[in-house]
This record gives C-alpha cells, sequence and structure tokens, in this order.
C-alpha cells in the first residue's frame, strides 16, 4: 500500500481497559469544545498536512494513537533488540558519534591539506570524495575523463596518489569512508597497500568502503559492469575482509542517493533495505555465513529537513532490519542484527538562493539524525549549492555538529523523543509502509530484478516529480526559493578548483607509470583477468596485487571490463 493510499489513524478502535475509554471521551470534549470553538474564529491553514512522504499527519497525537503496541516487542530497550531506541545502551553518554565530514577536491596533495585542517578543527573521521573518472574506473589521462579531473572530489589514479592523499596521516589512527562503488575493491586495495606500507596492522585499521552497486543502477549511475559480476566483486570483498580486515566496514549501503534522487523517506528505508537483504542473500549464497559477515554491515542515510518524519524513520529502519535479519535472514549473532548507520544531511535541501538559510537547514538535518541515533555524521556546507565547500563554510559546518554535540544537551539522554506518541506513531507507519514496499519488491524476484525491471527507478522518478510539482504550484514552501525572495543574492567566496589540475595529474601519473616495475604490473594484471574469468576464483587478493605494482585503476578496472562487459541501462529508464 503507497503512503497516499494510507488510511487516516482509526480513531475509533477498541480503548484499552486502563482509562482509555475516559480518555476517549474526554479528546471528544476536547474536540467540541475547546477545539471546536477555535476552529470557528480561526481556521487551520490548510485543510491536510502530511510529511513529505505523503503521510497524512493528525492535529493531536494522544496515547489512544499507541493502542496494541507493544513496549518490549515494540520499543524495547537501547543495546537490545530490536534497537528501535539505539544499538548502544548508552548510546552518545558513552561516546559521540564520529564527526566525518566529507573532503576531496583537485588533486591528493590539495585534499590532503583539507584533511589536515578538517583534523585540526576538530573532525573525528574522514571521508573521501573522489572524482568521477575514479568513480567509473578511468584514469585521469583517459580522453573520457577530460574537463573531469578532480572536479567533484579527488583524481586517484594509482597507489603513489593515495600515498599523498594521507601524507602524514596515519592510518592506524583514524576512521576512514571511501565513497567508492564500482570499483570499491581497487580503492580498498590501495587503502591495504598503504598502511602496509606505513606498518600498520590491518586489526587497528577502521572505517568504510560504500562498495553499494545497486543503488547506483537505481539512483546515482557511477555503474561499471553489470550487475551479476558486480555483486561478485562485493561478496568477494565481503569474504576477504572477514578474514584480513576484521575492524573494517565492508559495505555502507546506501539510501542516501535514492533520497537525494527523489525517494520519500518510506522509499528510502524500503529500497535501501531491499538492497541490504539482497547482499545478505549473494554473499551466503557464495557460501559465507551470514553471521560472519553481517556484523560489518553499515548503511548510510540523508537526513532530509521534514524533522520529525526523519527522526522516525531512522528508528523504523533499526527496528525493521533487526526483525528482517533475525527473522527472515537467519542471523544468529545479535551483533548481525543491528542496523549502524552514517548520515549526511541533504543536499537536495540546499538552495542557490540564500545559501546562508542552508545553515538553518543543516542545523535542523543534523539535530534530526542525532535524535534518531546515528552513528557518523556529515553536515552539509552552505555554499554546496554553488560550488564545492570553502574552508569557511566547512568549518560552520563542523561547528554545527560540534554544538549539537556539547552544548544542546541533546546527547546527554537515549533516544530522547522515544515516548513521544507522534515519533511511536510515526515510526510504526514508516515501517509499515516500507515492509509493503519490500513485499513488493520481493514478488518482483528481489531488489536486482526490480531495479533491472525499472520498478524502482519509476517509483523514485514518480516521488521526485510529485515533489517538484508542490514547489511549483506552492504547496510545498521552500523559503527564498517560491516565498520570501531576495531580489538581490547575497555574494559569497566560493572555492574554485585550479583549471590546471588535470595537466598536472596527468604528468604524475605518466611519472608513475615511467617508474614502475612495468613488467610486474603486466604480470599482476593478466593474473587479475585469469582470476575473474574464472567464476570461483577470488578477485581481491589479484587485485592487491595489481594495486601494490603500481597499476592503475584504469587499467585494473579496463581488465575486468574485458571479461565482465559493461552494463547499459534499458532505453525506457
Amino acid at each position: 500500500m503507497r503512503p497516499d493510499e494510507t488510511p487516516q489513524a482509526d480513531r475509533d478502535r477498541e480503548a484499552p481497559a486502563d482509562g482509555g475509554r475516559e480518555l476517549k471521551r474526554a479528546r471528544e470534549r476536547w474536540e467540541k469544545e475547546t477545539l471546536g470553538r477555535t476552529l470557528a474564529r480561526f481556521p487551520e491553514r490548510r485543510e491536510t498536512f502530511e510529511t513529505l512522504s505523503g503521510l497524512e499527519l493528525d492535529r493531536l497525537y494522544t496515547p489512544l494513537d499507541l493502542v496494541g503496541s507493544d513496549y518490549a516487542k515494540d520499543q524495547g530497550f537501547p543495546g537490545e533488540f530490536p534497537f528501535t531506541r539505539g544499538i548502544q545502551p548508552t548510546m552518545y553518554r558513552g561516546r559521540l558519534w564520529t564527526m566525518r565530514q566529507y573532503a576531496g577536491f583537485g588533486s591528493a596533495s590539495e585534499t590532503n591539506r583539507r584533511f589536515k585542517y578538517l583534523l585540526e578543527q576538530g573532525q573525528t573521521g574522514l571521508s573521501v570524495a573522489f572524482d568521477l573518472p575514479t568513480q567509473i574506473g578511468y584514469d585521469s589521462d583517459d580522453p573520457l575523463a577530460e574537463g573531469e579531473v578532480g572536479k567533484v572530489g579527488v583524481a586517484v589514479d594509482t597507489l603513489a596518489d593515495m600515498e599523498v592523499l594521507f601524507n602524514g596521516i596515519p592510518l592506524a589512527d583514524v576512521s576512514t569512508s571511501m565513497t567508492i562503488n564500482a570499483p570499491a575493491s581497487v580503492l580498498l586495495a590501495m587503502y591495504v597497500a598503504l598502511a602496509e606500507k606505513q606498518g600498520a596492522s590491518l586489526d587497528k585499521l577502521s572505517g568504510t568502503v560504500q562498495n553499494d552497486i545497486l543503488k547506483e543502477y537505481a539512483a546515482r549511475g557511477t555503474y561499471i559492469y553489470p550487475p551479476g559480476p558486480s555483486m561478485r566483486l562485493v561478496t568477494d570483498l565481503f569474504a576477504w575482509c572477514a578474514g584480513n580486515l576484521p575492524s573494517w566496514n565492508t559495505i555502507s549501503i546506501s539510501g542516501y542517493h535514492i533520497r537525494e534522487a527523489g525517494a520519500t523517506a518510506v522509499q528510502e528505508v524500503a529500497f535501501t533495505l531491499a538492497n541490504g537483504v539482497a547482499y545478505v542473500k549473494a554473499a551466503v549464497e557464495a557460501g559465507l555465513d551470514v553471521d560472519a559477515f553481517a556484523p560489518r554491515l553499515s548503511f548510510f542515510f540523508n537526513s532530509h529537513i521534514d524533522f520529525l518524519e526523519e527522526v522516525a524513520k531512522f528508528r523504523a529502519a533499526r527496528r525493521l532490519w533487526a526483525r528482517l535479519m533475525r527473522d527472515e535472514l537467519g542471523a544468529k549473532d545479535p551483533r548481525s542484527w543491528m542496523l549502524r548507520f552514517h548520515t549526511q544531511t541533504a543536499g537536495s535541501s540546499l538552495t542557490a538562493q540564500q545559501p546562508l538559510n542552508n545553515v538553518v537547514r543543516t542545523a535542523v538535518e543534523a539535530l534530526a539524525a542525532v535524535l534518531g541515533g546515528t552513528q557518523s555524521l556529515h553536515t552539509n556546507s552552505y555554499d554546496e549549492a554553488l560550488a564545492l565547500p570553502s574552508e569557511d563554510s566547512v568549518r560552520v559546518a563542523l561547528r554545527t555538529q560540534q554544538i549539537l554535540a556539547h552544548e544542546s544537551g541533546v546527547a546527554d539522554t537515549v533516544d530522547p523523543l522515544g515516548g513521544s506518541y507522534l515519533i511511536e506513531r510515526l515510526t510504526d507507519r514508516i515501517e509499515a509502509e516500507a515492509k509493503g514496499y519490500m513485499d513488493e519488491i520481493d514478488r518482483l524476484g528481489g531488489a536486482v530484478a526490480a531495479i533491472e525491471k525499472g520498478f524502482v527507478q519509476k517509483e523514485i522518478h514518480d516521488s521526485a516529480y510529485r515533489y517538484q510539482t508542490m514547489v511549483e504550484d506552492g504547496r510545498r514552501t521552500v523559503v527564498g526559493v517560491n516565498a520570501y525572495q531576495l531580489e538581490e543574492e547575497p555574494s559569497l567566496t566560493l572555492l574554485e578548483v585550479d583549471p590546471e589540475v588535470g595537466r598536472r595529474q596527468k604528468e604524475f601519473l605518466a611519472a608513475v607509470k615511467s617508474g614502475r616495475d612495468n613488467a610486474a604490473a603486466r604480470g599482476a594484471l593478466d593474473a587479475l583477468g585469469e582470476a575473474a574469468s574464472d567464476p570461483g576464483a577470488p578477485l581481491f587478493p589479484r587485485i592487491l596485487d595489481a594495486v601494490r605494482a603500481y597499476a592503475t585503476l584504469g587499467e585494473i578496472c579496463g581488465v575486468l571490463r574485458s571479461v565482465f562487459g559493461e552494463y547499459e541501462a534499458p532505453a525506457s529508464l
């Protein structure tokens, strides 16, 4: 059942024997005597109010909305199944969330300076943004990379770039997230090879590689290979990390980009968890024990501007995943039931008009993520609708998190909004609606089949269209865009990427190629090609050998392209 088809909560359901009937009578009296008089004089702003997902909101929520709710079964205690109230018993009273600002632009040396600046400002984890050629497996000297090198992230062609990127940053002492998908194994191999060169023990490395290819087919587009080989690469990385990188999160199953493409909160939960189920099933079919890899699965969610819906969304996702893992996917280890997630505030909510308003939007969205129980958080910068963030704007974004952590008091108790009649009701609604979507995906044959049939893409496109229509006809107010406009916009100092970065990067790559042992690099690439041609052969060890020999990202992905082929989206999409 779609959110816009869901009936309003039934006010006439059987009241409990513990005074519920009395409360129902009291509410009816209030509606007649107090509310009625006010509405006669001051009508409400709209006939109906609803969340961004189209879930209709009542005027008032009371204990009557939680009739039939079982606290132990549905909310429980933090650190215990179903984890609605958080995955740790003490949450932020014991340890604050990781403050992980997403950063990367231009060359590895420029991004290294930004990393060090953020760490000096109190950031507690690094998050790497890669440029578009890197994301789709092309080197900076490839003709297809022309004009894109270093523009939306940092260019990384070889292990030499990784060495510069983390120069002076001990990998054993910092948690690193890498937003990379189709070539995830290659970038993680570079990180591992660099750790070896630094003398770091692999069991000390912590962080996350996104490695979530399914949402690329549905929402983002930085895919390389068809779904089958792509899923092989994902589960192959699971297997290698389970035995060699015990503290590393092997995937960050991403709802963020699904939401940025136009999905609702309900769809974000449904499609993200459906992808998670697909990865779990693929790994089990590949011979892995679910409890060997599931504790290292992580998720990545968007925190949008509809504050109360977002808080409920995080709680619903956590509970739904716990139930799926324990009751449907056979996980026995409680750590496998925990939905651990990183959150980024909504880039799509930022406006180019009156960009300083984005400071407020980001603060609201960050607060929702914290009240929803996130494990790490990136706060967007106010100028990101116009350019890559400047040092000034990224500092304000980081300070937003620090003020929430140290001044607001919201980190001092677990699940502060738990027990709110509205929050609990919305949590139930979002979980039920998301599960309905997931059941439909199952009927279509699972997440991969639903994507191949265009179901997920169509649902996202339809939601994006509905929202944009509401903004254009004024049913949704966006301050500074369709209301409260200014004739003259404030001026900002924006970050500009040096146009020479592409030329310098190509020169650096040429020097690496001329200085490496080309016979060793060629031999490692040939061995990778042989492994890729054998469906039962492990791939990550061969990729790691190629990286150690300074084979390039493009060369490695080129070998895999020659064996796996490339994915082409259906023309209808």
